[in-house]
């Protein structure tokens, strides 16, 4: 009798544990959209406040989409920085290093909101985020007329991915990959290494194969403290990258290293921008 009670004492907490696991798989599966994105539709700032002077763009996606961005034009210089920005927030959180990119090294900026973010219309989705930053390119190339020799993609974090296909399909000067990861599935995975992330997570954006496609000069800056995506992945996409490649290593969490390593982050992108 003792025996049966504790093998239905065990039995009990195996399906209390399967519950568990089957609820919180569920769950995640069915919220995989709120994983992968977290769009805000207020732009509560922008250059002006930075007294910035800047043109606010319509653009539209070849979908029929219509997008909505910044461009901060340069005085100096005629090289212009492609930004597309992480999954959080919108454009109006990014004023930081938009403030680095045109005051401090001193680059014309073209920054662009995703579908769903900000001003812009629609619903993000991975295939959208793509057509969004062609047609950011397009917008440069046709409405600005500026050479594709002079413009400098950079991606941050989810921007990482959608910069890398970019860069693979056209002639850019340059790729900037800040803080971002191998794939969306292998961060994932890493997160939540108890469910099959791999077969069911709805979204891809893996850098380290669009990588293969990249002949311009590539620079990863990553940081030793990142506590959202490790810097292995920085090893690992480095390793992957075709030549010339190089690597800045800066520290400071995910959200903040550009703060914290100020110096070393935009000097460190300066050189890079005059050694090529």
């Amino acid at each position: 009798m003792l025996y049966q009670k504790i093998l239905l004492g065990y039995a009990l907490i195996i399906a209390v544990i399967a519950a568990i696991y089957l609820v919180s798989a569920v769950y995640k599966y069915f919220n995989q959209y709120y994983y992968a994105y977290s769009p805000k539709r207020e732009v509560a700032a922008n250059p002006f406040d930075l007294k910035l002077y800047f043109e606010e763009v319509l653009l539209k996606a070849s979908d029929g989409v219509n997008l909505s961005g910044w461009f901060i034009p340069s005085r100096n210089c005629k090289e212009v920085i492609l930004f597309l920005h992480g999954n959080g927030g919108n454009i109006s959180t990014r004023l930081t290093l938009i403030d680095y990119f045109n005051r401090k090294i001193g680059l014309s900026v073209f920054i662009i909101d995703y579908r769903g973010y900000g001003k812009s219309e629609g619903r993000t989705t991975e295939a959208g985020t793509y057509l969004d930053a062609r047609a950011a390119w397009d917008y440069l190339i046709v409405s600005k007329k500026i050479k594709p020799e002079n413009i400098i993609i950079y991606g941050r974090s989810l921007g990482g991915p959608i910069a890398a296909r970019l860069a693979g399909e056209v002639g850019a000067k340059l790729l900037i990959l800040d803080s971002t990861f191998t794939s969306m599935k292998d961060i994932a995975a890493e997160m939540y290494p108890y469910l099959p992330v791999r077969r069911f997570f709805k979204y891809d954006y893996p850098t380290i194969s669009y990588l293969k496609s990249v002949k311009c000069p590539l620079l990863i800056i990553h940081s030793s403290g990142d506590d959202r995506i490790p810097f292995s992945h920085a090893s690992k996409l480095y390793n992957n990258a075709n030549e010339p490649r190089q690597v800045l290593k800066i520290s400071g969490t995910h959200r903040k290293n550009y703060v914290k390593s100020r110096e070393v982050y935009i000097e460190g992108i300066k050189s890079f921008i005059l050694k090529y």
